[in-house]
């Protein structure tokens, strides 16, 4: 089937499902396959269970009018979801980097909903499946989109930004994640940086934080070009207590606001802030609703999160960890004021032949302060010399932790997803 016909079906049931357990009526369900899994068996459960089409791209025996066959499933969902992208003229803001994109996002997000009908990225549907799901979410009121991309190898971004078609881009960092698939921290530049080649070649936009020199060498010849920082930029600001346990941000110049006084934990957060700010004040949101969204802003899912339980209180960090969000964060809970602090750290994923050197990286910066405790989770803290309690699970990290009846501390829990820290305080 041409892709516009499949899109005139859409059209008419504009709801698209990849998981055949959660089909509703009038989904067009999309048969992905993986390595465990092939959504080509559930074609005819899905229609029973309501959806309106399946699409598949192997032969199921069916004799069913509804059953549309095509050459690849996942190929012809992008397909489907850059027809849709293509009816919008509105702005797509894109934004990558290694830390910070999701906060940044639902920052971003915030903001521009409080003037703006606005479509973003539900969670971390970041990948190749998730970013045409978000394109295809987007309905016919909106009047700004915002997609978040993640990628773990080259050529991803580049990739997302041919069916994604950004008018706008923003990379948050370039940091030590997932340097086993982009081959070190210049292969991390080199990947994330396809988003700002796209930008360039088809004249679009780059919001870059210019404490990074790195991004303004990355985005040299895009023509539009709007910054923000700490100074020297469009919009400027600094942390406005380093030692607060919340992020305060004292916005000094480009928009007419005192100190944004956040919900996130760390000063690491500035700059998710800023670009915040920044675009808010780019489509003209007026200034009191920038400072209302972001001050109401409360981080969810394990992200920078402060809770208080029996009487201590956690920051709870656990959606995500590699080597420079770790070090933000555990310099960052050092500068907070405080004599009983506790250190729970899950490992840090993806990080390949360089695991162990960037885990006793982490080690000797840990042994830089003083804490009343520390935990260490995961195979590659193991054999790391210190007179750090080791565990080889969150569960059993847990366990000790609540063995200890902690009263009165404070307590960082953090790791990489897989690590699932959160266990920790169950």
């Amino acid at each position: 089937m041409h892709i516009n016909s499949l899109y005139q079906l859409f059209l008419q049931n504009p709801s698209v499902e990849t998981d055949s357990r959660k089909i509703k009526a009038g989904d067009i369900f999309f048969a992905l396959k993986g390595p465990n899994f092939n959504g080509n068996q559930y074609a005819k459960q899905a229609l029973n269970d309501g959806a309106a089409y399946s699409i598949v791209d192997e032969d199921t025996g069916e004799a069913d009018d509804r059953i549309i066959k095509v050459e690849n499933v996942l190929e012809t969902l992008q397909q489907l979801a850059k027809k849709h992208r293509e009816q919008f003229s509105i702005p797509f803001i894109a934004i990558t980097g290694s830390n910070g994109k999701t906060t940044t996002k639902e920052l971003i997000h915030a903001v521009l909903s409080s003037t703006y009908r606005t479509y973003t990225t539900v969670g971390n549907l970041n990948n190749h499946i998730g970013i045409p799901l978000t394109l295809l979410r987007v309905k016919k009121d909106a009047e700004m989109a915002v997609v978040e991309m993640g990628a773990n190898h080259q050529k991803e971004i580049e990739g997302y930004c041919l069916y994604t078609l950004p008018t706008h881009g923003l990379i948050t960092n370039c940091g030590k994640a997932h340097l086993e698939g982009f081959g070190g921290p210049e292969g991390v530049k080199k990947g994330k940086g396809e988003l700002f080649d796209y930008l360039r070649a088809s004249q679009g936009a780059a919001f870059i934080f210019k404490d990074y020199d790195y991004l303004q060498e990355m985005s040299a010849g895009i023509n539009n070009i709007i910054s923000y920082g700490t100074s020297d930029a469009m919009i400027t600001g600094q942390v406005a207590d380093a030692n607060a346990e919340l992020l305060s941000v004292a916005i000094t110049g480009g928009a007419a606001i005192d100190n944004i006084n956040t919900q996130l934990v760390g000063a690491y957060n500035l700059p998710n802030v800023l670009a915040a700010v920044c675009i808010g004040k780019t489509f003209q949101v007026p200034d009191e609703r920038i400072k209302m969204a972001l001050e109401n802003y409360t981080p969810s899912n394990s992200r920078s999160q402060l809770m208080e339980k029996d009487g201590n209180k956690i920051i709870l960090d656990a959606y995500n960890a590699n080597p420079s969000s770790m070090k933000a964060a555990v310099e960052n809970f050092s500068r907070i004021p405080g004599n009983n602090k506790v250190l729970i750290l899950g490992g840090m994923m993806e990080l390949g032949t360089d695991s162990i050197r960037e885990h006793q990286a982490l080690v000797e910066l840990i042994l830089k302060s003083n804490w009343k405790e520390v935990a260490l989770v995961g195979k590659d803290y193991i054999n790391l010399p210190a007179d750090f309690h080791h565990f080889e699970s969150a569960s059993d990290a847990g366990k000790w932790f609540r063995e200890q009846h902690f009263k009165g501390i404070q307590v960082l829990v953090k790791g990489s997803r897989s690590m699932q820290m959160e266990k920790v305080l169950e």
